[in-house]
């Protein structure tokens, strides 16, 4: 299973931010949306992400001034991400080794989709409870 069944499945639609936006439209950005992380795209190219993390990290080091920095000054880059044919275990594997929660799914070059640990999890988790059931048919035979 590859990561391209999770895009299948939520869609490839991602919600993206720009290197020149604001802190404070960010936080504003995740806020609405009730999401995590966004990632920064200048082009169609991934630069950066910008989490709530981040947003932390920024805030604790320049306070209310914070608010008014780039994205580009304080995001997450360069980006760790994956393309559409890694391994669903890969990707949790790099989201683990990396201490990340969000991969942008890149392929080219391109931004293709993002996906959260949450994702990753829940698709593992479906497929388990779907491999239990199945046994449980076949003992039932």
């Amino acid at each position: 299973m590859t990561v391209s069944i999770i895009l299948e499945n939520k869609g490839h639609d991602t919600v993206t931010a720009k290197p020149d936006m604001t802190v404070a439209e960010v936080i504003t950005l995740l806020s609405d949306r009730r999401i995590g992380a966004v990632p920064v795209v200048e082009g169609l190219k991934v630069v950066g992400i910008m989490s709530e993390r981040d947003v932390i990290y920024c805030l604790n080091k320049h306070g209310g001034e914070a608010l008014s920095l780039t994205v580009a000054d304080a995001m997450t880059a360069p980006p760790i991400t994956v393309e559409p044919t890694q391994s669903i275990l890969g990707a949790l594997g790099l989201m683990t080794r990396r201490r990340v929660r969000h991969l942008p799914v890149v392929e080219r070059d391109k931004l293709v989709g993002f996906v959260s640990i949450g994702d990753l999890v829940k698709h593992r988790i479906d497929r388990i409870e779907a491999d239990a059931q199945a046994m449980r048919d076949y003992i039932a035979q």
